[in-house]
């Protein structure tokens, strides 16, 4: 929880940054691509399941087949590391003034919003058709055999 107020942190530092210079958009546009990436990434399954229906091997699909826990194509701390990396880069890059390409910054946010959402729908819909969900949130939860206690007659 820590590291990631800590991206928050880093993140409002550059968000503030560039509000304040009015400038820098294309770098910003460049992040956001860059973070949808990485979303993606941490959002898919490790081994794919459309490439492994191709070789034979799937996800399982009855009751039956073998269990196989969902495992990241990119792991959290990876996902968080390149995220926070990224904001300190596009930080850094808002000193050189070569990179301050003068555009019209609300043509490259809907063009962006367009990107991430027809990027989204697609993975929403890889999710919905290989029934994987990467979150824990709703997942049934299976405990052991509760013990029961052993009540002991000690007698005095």
């Amino acid at each position: 929880m820590r590291r990631w107020l800590g991206t928050l942190a880093v993140a409002m530092i550059y968000v503030l940054r560039v509000y304040y210079l009015q400038g820098f958009y294309v770098v910003s546009y460049g992040l956001g691509i860059y973070i949808l990436n990485l979303l993606i990434g941490f959002l898919s399954p490790k081994d794919d399941p459309e490439l492994e229906a191709l070789d034979g091997a799937s996800l399982p699909t009855k009751g039956s087949d073998e269990f196989k826990p969902f495992i990241r194509r990119l792991p959290e701390f990876k996902f968080w590391y390149a995220i926070t990396k990224a904001f300190v880069v596009a930080f850094l890059l808002t000193f050189f003034s070569v990179l301050d390409v003068p555009v019209f910054w609300p043509i490259l946010l809907c063009y962006w919003i367009v990107l991430c959402f027809l990027t989204m729908k697609r993975q929403i819909l890889h999710m919905i058709k290989y029934k994987y969900v990467p979150f824990n949130i709703g997942k049934q939860r299976y405990a052991g055999k509760k013990s029961t206690p052993t009540s002991s007659t000690a007698t005095d």
